[in-house]
C-alpha cells in the first residue's frame, strides 16, 4: 500500500487531526508533487470548516441547492476538450480547451470518495482552478499563480491559499523568483486579493452551462475589474 493510500481524514476531525493530516500531505507532496490524493486531502484538511460554511450559504439559494443536488463535474472524464476547442474563439469552452493545450496539462481528476457536500465543494474548487485562470486573466507563471491564490483568498477565504501565499511571499522577499521587483509583487498580490473580495463568489456558478458564452461576458459578470 502506498503512502498516499494510508492518508485518511476522519469525519468531523478535530483541529489537531486536520493539522496532522495536512502535515502528512505536505510531506508526501515534497516527494510526489503531482499526486492527486495529497493535494485533495491537504485542501480538505485545512478548508473543511470553510467549505461547511459555504455549504450553508449555498443551501439558502435555489441555485446553490441545485448545485449541491446535481453536483456537476469538470473532471477530465466529463470534458470533451476537442469539441470545446471547436467552439468560436473567445467563448469559454474554446478558451478553456486552449488553456490546457497551451500549457500542456490535463484537467483535474479526483481520487477521493465524495461522502458529503463539503467533499463535493472541495472537489469543485480544485476543478475550477484552471477556469479561474481563464476568467481572471492571471497567468500560470509564479506571479500569476500567486495573484490567483490572493484572488481566491479574498473571494472564498480558503486557508490553503493563505498558506501558499505566505510561503510564496516569504520566498519572494528573500529571493525573488517571479521576475518582478518585490514592491511590484506585493502591489499585484494585494490588488488581486481586493479584486477577489469585490467579486461574487464563484463556486455556485454552472460553468458547464456557459461553454458558448464569451469569456468577456462572464468576466464582467463574475470578476470585479482588475486594478491598473
Amino acid at each position: 500500500m502506498s503512502y498516499s493510500q494510508t492518508l485518511r481524514l476522519p469525519d468531523n476531525a478535530s483541529l489537531f487531526t486536520r493539522l496532522r493530516v495536512a502535515g502528512q500531505c505536505l510531506k508526501g507532496l515534497k516527494n510526489d508533487p503531482t499526486n492527486p490524493t495529497y493535494g485533495q486531502t491537504f485542501n480538505l484538511s485545512l478548508n473543511g470548516n470553510v467549505y461547511a460554511s459555504l455549504v450553508q450559504q449555498l443551501q439558502r439559494s435555489e441555485e446553490g441547492r441545485r448545485l449541491l443536488s446535481k453536483r456537476p463535474s469538470l473532471e477530465a472524464k466529463e470534458l470533451d476538450l476537442a469539441a470545446l476547442e471547436r467552439l468560436p474563439a473567445g467563448t469559454l469552452g474554446h478558451e478553456f480547451a486552449r488553456y490546457y493545450r497551451d500549457n500542456k496539462i490535463s484537467p483535474f481528476e479526483t481520487t477521493l470518495e465524495l461522502k458529503s457536500d463539503v467533499d463535493y465543494l472541495s472537489k469543485r474548487y480544485r476543478e475550477t482552478h484552471d477556469l479561474q485562470h481563464v476568467l481572471t486573466g492571471y497567468g500560470t507563471d509564479v506571479m500569476g499563480e500567486m495573484e490567483l491564490q490572493a484572488y481566491v483568498l479574498g473571494n472564498l477565504g480558503l486557508r490553503t491559499t493563505m498558506f501558499v501565499l505566505l510561503n510564496g511571499t516569504l520566498g519572494q522577499l528573500k529571493a525573488p523568483q517571479s521576475g518582478v521587483e518585490r514592491s511590484e509583487y506585493l502591489r499585484r498580490v494585494w490588488a488581486a486579493y481586493r479584486r477577489g473580495r469585490a467579486s461574487p463568489q464563484f463556486l455556485d456558478f454552472w460553468f458547464e452551462e456557459h461553454w458558448e458564452t464569451p469569456v468577456a461576458t462572464l468576466r464582467a459578470r463574475l470578476c470585479a475589474p482588475a486594478s491598473a
